[in-house]
């Protein structure tokens, strides 16, 4: 039931996709994207053009209207609509974009890909998405197996660290209020456990309440179990490699100021159980400080 929860902010309705009636209405009526007073861009059907000028028939109303040539944007077929990767577009330019995250937004799907980029529209809620369940499905998956998710981007460097041995940086950047935060508590989260052994669900002891506990709890156990992160804080379970160290930057933003932290995994409790030749594993808190914060 969780999982069927999950799948609809995950992936994308292939049946209005593959719809061949969308696509052939598509074509038939010449659709593009044209400046909108209200919008930024709305959908026109092109009906002629002379000289420098086009007539275009507004889809929302019908009305006809005269717009320059260079105004005027192509649009994508039916086939790209919520596209996962939007380098995949065939007409890469600004209003299909906008409309590409507008229509993945709307559907609850708020990561999208662009070219090695992973774009994120701040939902304002809490998703279903960030699970164990969910954790495991992304773990040492390939990045185009699985639908847009931080995870994803988390798990490509967690696992080019360890095989390339080289360190490995996540960049969050975006207005205040976009949720660099938040997601970077996710890069963490993921970290943490994809980095540890773990017991079967019947055998894990209850989740600890607090950070004392959860430190206390770690230090007894040589399994890091999973920890929703709270939001008054950083409280996990980060690990580093020897031979590689992650770090995590934020760019916080103030007005026309800007400034860019790094984030490094820095141990500031360590149990001696949970050290390997090639992994330390530790509890820490991890605070993100800015002028604005």
């Amino acid at each position: 039931m969780a999982q069927q929860a999950a799948d609809k902010y995950l992936y994308v309705d292939k049946n209005f996709i593959n719809n061949p009636l969308a696509q052939a209405d598509w074509a038939a009526k010449k659709l593009v994207w044209v400046p909108s007073d209200k919008s930024g861009f709305e959908p026109a059907s092109l009906k002629e053009e002379v000289g420098e000028e086009a007539i275009v028939e507004l889809v929302e109303n019908g009305k006809k209207v005269k717009v320059n040539k260079d105004d005027i944007q192509k649009m994508n077929p039916p086939k790209f609509s919520k596209v996962e990767d939007m380098a995949e577009l065939t007409c890469l330019n600004e209003a299909s974009v906008l409309h590409n995250l507008k229509e993945r937004y709307y559907s609850g799907l708020i990561y999208t890909y662009s070219g090695l980029f992973c774009v994120v529209i701040n939902p304002y809620k809490n998703l279903p998405i960030y699970s164990e369940e969910i954790v495991e499905m992304y773990k040492g998956k390939k990045r185009h197996e699985m639908p847009p998710h931080i995870y994803a981007i988390t798990d490509t460097a967690y696992r080019s660290m360890m095989q390339d041995r080289e360190d490995q940086s996540i960049l969050c950047t975006g207005e205040s209020g976009a949720g660099k935060t938040e997601n970077t508590k996710k890069v963490i989260q993921y970290l943490a456990y994809v980095a540890s052994s773990h017991k079967s669900k019947k055998d894990q002891p209850p989740t600890p309440t607090t950070p004392a506990k959860r430190e206390r709890a770690i230090g007894k156990s040589s399994h890091l179990h999973f920890f929703p992160l709270p939001f008054d804080g950083l409280w996990l379970n980060p690990a580093a490699s020897s031979l590689g160290e992650l770090h995590v930057y934020c760019t916080f933003c103030t007005g026309n100021a800007c400034s860019a932290h790094r984030v490094p995994l820095n141990s500031v409790f360590c149990s001696k159980q949970l050290f390997t030749p090639h992994l330390s594993l530790s509890a820490a808190r991890t605070l993100l400080l800015g002028s604005a914060h």
